[in-house]
């Protein structure tokens, strides 16, 4: 992925934070029914396509690899370099983004808190309370997509 590429992506979705109409039209989202209130999770979890799989399994990994940071077993670049990570994968899955636009919104609820977070903490490392914000962003990631393997901080041994 390029840098320009990179950047404009992240760009398109730091819009959907500051100027969420403005982002859309960006996002060539548009016609997708974004929701304002969280929506009750599917009786099913949806099945995610490669590229949503990937990146999320991504995105939780690093998070994971941050609790090293938090714990002081990781210094501030490498913890820097997971959350480069975090935006590099948020940005593949909006590039590829193609959900019907109900899961589109759900994903969207996520992604975009999880990318404010990130980009507080790349403001300030010594921020933890930005790495609780990310993981929470997407805690509710498997509830509404299947999501094999995914363990949450109640099920993470340190």
């Amino acid at each position: 992925m390029t840098t320009t590429f990179h950047a404009s992506l992240f760009a398109a979705a730091a819009l959907l934070v500051l100027a969420p109409g403005a982002a859309l039209a960006q996002h060539d989202h548009a016609a997708h029914t974004h929701v304002a209130a969280p929506m009750p999770p599917p009786a099913h979890p949806w099945q995610p396509d490669a590229t949503l799989r990937t990146g999320m399994e991504q995105i939780h990994t690093a998070l994971e690899q941050l609790r090293h940071y938090e714990m002081g077993h990781m210094d501030a670049t490498l913890a820097l370099d997971r959350v480069d990570a975090i935006e590099e994968s948020a940005a593949g899955i909006f590039a590829k983004c193609k959900l019907p636009p109900e899961r589109d919104a759900v994903l969207h609820g996520m992604l975009v808190p999880l990318l404010a977070a990130a980009q507080k903490f790349k403001a300030n490392p010594r921020d933890m309370g930005q790495l609780a914000a990310m993981r929470e962003a997407v805690a509710g990631y498997p509830r509404y997509f299947e999501a094999p393997g995914w363990t949450t901080a109640a099920g993470h041994a340190h």
